[in-house]
Order: structure tokens, then C-alpha cells, then sequence
């Protein structure tokens, strides 16, 4: 059995003080409405028959309509049972086929005094219960473990969430400039994980400006070579349907390079945090250290996280576009093809300049935490 350390009074306040913040960024209205029609609902509803008469099948792809039998399971018109249709396209990443059994979020469309329904559409499979479950297992195994500590991880976890969600979007979709108000968020981001998790204490206070560092190099990296690799944004999937939306006004090229210090943020936070925690330790076990002694530490455990967090950078990017690199391998495309096209490129430049924000993370945060950590020792000795 794990034991539950019990919180200290500092992270009780900075739990609360991050849960009003939470609270009022969550009710902060973004600017952009839910397309909510007055006459109309989103249900869950059980599959009960279907009649694919109509779907015509080539080859593997599937268009046409598909009529589905449902029982309404929720809302006003719960266990009504009725036809509904799903239009397929022909596209096997946004078709969805239902079969009896299967639950589905259905849009159901009324009349004027919402009185009858007059049409339903199954929009896609309810997976809600699913991620919800999986949501509370994740949150039992992680208090489970780590206690206390993993209290605040899913409380930063669930913060991070709602400032991307009610910040960062909102505000790069009314066009601010991507690349200040993505770092502006990372920062606030990564001051609040950091402190919520090591203490407002020295070892915070050197994760948080190691880290700061790192994502400032990436911030710079990014902003370089993406201008000498001549990538447009639009090279990101759906980014060219937002031109198309009415955002024409959006700089799809800054808000892909913010990408790349953000998506790297995370593990760069991980490194700072893991070398300011070793070196905090050592500290306290033997305060009599040097700084000197205390940064080469930091350097020695800096090595080691290194050398597999660069290959998990790899490997995550990889792996997301593994059918694209099996479609080039198929069809025999050379490989300096492969590495001129656009979106390669611009995975490439993803992955090496999130991985340099990583390796220079390590030396920054070691040469700072020897700094913090000593610096009243040595400013005893000074004044002697």
C-alpha cells in the first residue's frame, strides 16, 4: 500500500489559488459560440437494425446512405425509437459504418415547438462513457501511486487542458500574434506545473528557469529554420480548411513553428525537472558540496535523461506518420525525395529542433541549480 503524505499548507493554497484560476478561465467566454441550434439535441442512441441498401461499395470505400434503426437512450425523447441516416463520402478517416449493438451521438432536429422530431443524424459512435472511464482510471493509478503529488499533476494536468482549450485557441483564431502568445502560454503553463509539483522552493525555482530556458532556444530554433526550410503552415492537416472558414487572416506559418516549442514543452519541463530534483537531493545530503561539484552532477544525470528523451521525441513523431512513410517505401520513392518534400521537411525540422531545446535544457538547468542551490553558502564564505 502507497501511504498518503499529507499536503503542506503552501500547497494547499496553491492548489486553491489554481483551482479559482481554473474556474475563472474556464468561464471565460471565448468569442466563439458552441453551434448549438436552438431546435435541436445531441443524444446518445442505441443502434437496432440498419439497411444498406443504398450504400454503394468500390472496392473498399463506401458512399451512399445508410438508413439506421435507433432507440433514443437520453433526453426529452428517451426510449422513441426511429429511423436516422448516415451519409458516407467515400473517405475511410471520416465515414463511420454502425452496426446493430453499436451506440451512437445522434443529432435530432424538431419542429417549431420542439414537440416532434422531424429528422436524425448519427454523427459517430458515443465513446463519452469510454473516455470518461478511462480518464477515472488513469486519475485512480496516478493518485494511487504518487499521492498527494498526483493530486497535483492531474490538477495541472486538467489546468493545462483548459488553458489550451479557453486561451490559446480562442485566442490564436482572433488572429493574436502566434508565436508571443504561445510562448506567453507555455510560460504560465510551465510556471504553474512546475511549482504546483516541486514547491514554490529552489528546486522549482531552477526547474522553472531551466525549462524557460530551453523552450527560449526552441522559440529561437524554431523561428530560424523555418524561415531557411521555406515551410508553410498549411502543410498541418485541416489547417488549410480554417482559410477556407473564413479565417483567411491567420498566419498558418507562425502558428506551425509555435507548434514546436509547445509540443516540445512537456518534455523539456521533464528534463528541467528531473535534473533540478537530483541536484536538490544531492544538495541535501551533503550541503557542503560545491557549485562546481553540484553542476557536474547536474551534467551526469543531464546525460543520461537526454540520451532516451531525444529518441522519445523521435519516436512520437514518427509514429504518426507511420502509413505516410510506408506508402513512400511501397511505391519506391527515392529517398532525397522523400527528405525535399514539405511535410517531411517540416517533421523533420519538428523533431531536431524540438530534440536541441532538449539536449540544451540539461546544461542550462545543471549550471543554474548549482548556482541557486550554493549561492548563500557562497556568499557566507565571501563575507568572511
Amino acid at each position: 500500500m502507497f501511504k498518503f503524505q499529507l499536503p503542506q499548507k503552501s500547497d494547499l493554497i496553491l492548489v486553491g489559488l489554481l483551482l479559482i484560476l481554473s474556474t475563472v478561465i474556464l468561464y471565460l467566454p471565448t468569442g466563439f459560440s458552441e453551434n448549438n441550434y436552438e431546435n435541436s439535441e445531441r443524444v446518445k442512441a442505441l443502434v437496432l437494425a440498419t439497411d444498406n441498401s443504398l450504400v454503394v461499395e468500390t472496392g473498399i470505400l463506401k458512399t451512399g446512405s445508410q438508413t439506421v434503426q435507433i432507440k433514443i437512450l437520453n433526453g426529452k425523447f428517451k426510449g422513441k425509437e426511429l429511423t436516422a441516416f448516415n451519409q458516407l463520402i467515400g473517405r475511410m478517416e471520416f465515414d463511420k459504418y454502425f452496426f446493430p449493438g453499436d451506440k451512437t451521438l445522434t443529432v435530432l432536429n424538431f419542429n417549431q415547438d420542439k414537440s416532434e422530431i422531424i429528422s436524425a443524424n448519427v454523427i459517430d459512435h458515443y465513446r463519452i462513457n469510454l473516455e470518461a472511464f478511462l480518464l477515472g482510471l488513469f486519475v485512480l493509478f496516478l493518485i494511487s501511486f504518487a499521492g498527494w503529488t498526483g493530486v497535483k499533476a492531474m490538477l495541472s494536468f486538467l489546468f493545462a487542458g483548459i488553458t489550451i482549450w479557453k486561451l490559446l485557441l480562442p485566442g490564436l483564431l482572433k488572429g493574436y500574434a502566434p508565436i508571443p502568445l504561445s510562448l506567453g502560454i507555455v510560460a504560465l503553463l510551465t510556471s504553474v506545473i512546475i511549482f504546483l509539483v516541486a514547491g514554490t522552493n529552489r528546486k522549482g525555482l531552477v526547474a522553472f528557469f531551466g525549462a524557460m530556458s530551453g523552450i527560449a532556444v526552441t522559440c529561437i530554433m524554431a523561428i530560424l529554420f523555418g524561415k531557411l526550410f521555406n515551410i508553410h503552415g498549411a502543410i498541418k492537416p485541416f489547417s488549410e480548411t480554417l482559410l477556407y472558414s473564413g479565417y483567411s487572416y491567420l498566419n498558418l506559418t507562425e502558428i506551425f513553428l509555435a507548434g514546436i516549442f509547445i509540443s516540445s514543452s512537456g518534455a523539456v519541463m521533464d528534463i528541467s525537472m528531473d535534473i533540478a530534483a537530483s541536484q536538490a537531493e544531492v544538495y541535501q545530503q551533503n550541503n557542503n558540496i560545491t557549485a562546481k561539484q553540484l553542476r557536474k552532477s547536474g551534467f551526469s544525470v543531464g546525460k543520461a535523461v537526454v540520451g532516451t528523451m531525444t529518441t522519445t521525441l523521435l519516436l512520437a513523431y514518427s509514429g504518426g506518420f507511420s502509413a505516410l512513410l510506408m506508402v513512400f517505401i511501397a511505391q519506391g520513392t527515392p529517398m532525397i525525395n522523400i527528405l525535399n518534400l514539405n511535410y517531411v521537411s517540416g517533421e523533420i525540422l519538428h523533431t531536431l529542433v524540438g530534440s536541441f531545446g532538449l539536449v540544451l535544457v540539461a546544461p542550462f538547468t545543471a549550471i543554474i541549480g548549482a548556482w541557486v542551490f550554493t549561492r548563500k553558502k557562497q556568499e557566507t564564505i565571501s563575507l568572511k
